[in-house]
């Protein structure tokens, strides 16, 4: 158990380790690639080594030394599985979902088995496309969800009509295994695409590696495999969702937090735009070409649209405590499909700390500035969550948090950067 002391005014400078998201696409670009990639940065979070761990199953060789990943990619041809080939995935959603896609371009059969957290988070959309697509993908125990027996022969290609409101992994899913299929691979969204900015995220990558991919807008993306993915030297830039628990920091405690390695003005991280959120609440922010600084100031309530960054959800609830008036999160409902129900996970966790806080059905009202007083918190087995929480025993004494090393889903680390601002 974590116990949270409080601190005053905080000031520290504090470098972000490589970005989880951008991390799991460029492992599997440099996977897929033609030739040897070296992928510098990279991220050691608990996810990204189940992406890792599942390539080197799928027959990539990689080769780890002084903080650069050497990739020697297959050139799209998956190694064949003469007999059931299972892959442990854990509780990383991105790697389920993105290599759910990459085995089916395949021969053989595999079984892509999870953690129980993972089993009830929902892969029936991307199910549903894959098998469109020429897939043959049957869901092992409940309908829609984890985990799978994957029958891969290949993606024919062709065209996947699914929903946006439930994951833009889905989307990225498709278009980081499109340049393999055997004709063009044409997805259409039906209604709003949640989590937008992670699907331009893997357009990026995929541009980085040689592979273009068209899009209308949100609304049709598709890619022809004119050519797979080229090598490349890759260097993965921090984690912009990592920065905001410092940035938070500043702000609950009116101090100032610089974060390094953070490139506000060039990155396609989506959660960039949290530094506006803040803004709007009143802290001073400072962009920098490759860091970020952030400075409390009076806090005040903001109605917020989070459905372009909902991992930004959490941290925007820890400040919005501390903030007059009062702060409305909505459009988030696909957050009740995370690693936790989250908006039902901060309702609680807050609601034991004093706070005023009612769910909705897709989002959160928090009225800021009620007495708040510090006692055992349960982060739900969620890294978002346990992270927020430190935010809030920062100025709340006697917050303690259980099963603190959920964190490593995404930072391994964060404790000790975390006790020495």
């Amino acid at each position: 158990m974590k116990e949270i002391r409080p601190r005053r005014s905080i000031h520290a400078a504090v470098r972000i380790p490589g970005a989880k998201s951008v991390s799991h696409r460029a492992l599997i670009a440099a996977g897929l690639a033609e030739g040897r990639s070296l992928i510098r940065n990279l991220s050691h979070c608990e996810d990204v080594l189940f992406t890792l761990a599942a390539l080197r199953d799928l027959g990539v060789e990689m080769r780890d030394g002084q903080g650069t990943l050497a990739v020697s990619g297959n050139g799209g041809r998956i190694a064949p599985s003469a007999s059931m080939k299972s892959i442990f995935l854990g509780g990383s959603g991105t790697s389920y979902r993105f290599l759910l896609s990459v085995t089916a371009l395949g021969r053989g059969d595999f079984l892509l088995d999870c953690s129980r957290s993972m089993q009830k988070r929902p892969i029936g959309g991307l199910v549903k496309a894959l098998n469109r697509l020429g897939g043959e993908i049957v869901c092992t125990g409940q309908d829609g969800f984890p985990p799978v027996h994957v029958r891969a022969r290949g993606l024919h290609g062709g065209q996947a009509r699914m929903e946006g409101d439930t994951s833009s992994q889905y989307v990225s899913s498709l278009l980081l295994a499109a340049p393999y299929a055997e004709r063009p691979l044409e997805v259409e969204i039906k209604g709003n695409l949640v989590s937008s900015p992670y699907v331009d995220l893997t357009i990026d990558v995929m541009e980085r590696f040689g592979v273009s991919v068209a899009h209308e807008g949100t609304r049709s993306f598709r890619v022809s495999p004119d050519r797979g993915y080229r090598r490349c030297d890759f260097a993965v830039e921090g984690d912009v969702s990592s920065a905001s628990y410092f940035w938070a920091a500043a702000a609950v405690t009116g101090g100032g937090v610089v974060t390094e390695d953070i490139h506000p003005h060039s990155t396609r991280q989506g959660d960039i735009a949290f530094l506006h959120v803040l803004e709007h609440m009143g802290c001073a922010v400072v962009r920098h070409t490759e860091a970020v600084a952030v400075s409390g100031g009076p806090l005040k309530g903001i109605e917020a649209d989070m459905s372009a960054m909902p991992d930004m959800v959490p941290t925007l609830a820890a400040v919005a405590l501390f903030a007059d008036g009062r702060t409305a999160i909505r459009n988030v409902s696909h957050l009740r499909h995370k690693e936790s129900d989250r908006l039902r996970s901060i309702a609680q966790e807050w609601g034991r700390l004093n706070g005023r806080v009612e769910e909705l059905p897709d989002g959160l009202l928090i009225q800021g500035k009620a007495p708040l007083s510090g006692t055992i918190t349960d982060p739900h087995d969620d890294h978002r969550m346990a992270m927020s929480l430190a935010v809030i025993g920062l100025v709340v004494p006697g917050v303690r948090i259980r099963n603190e090393g959920c964190v490593n889903k995404s930072f391994p680390g964060f404790w000790e950067i975390w006790d020495t601002i």
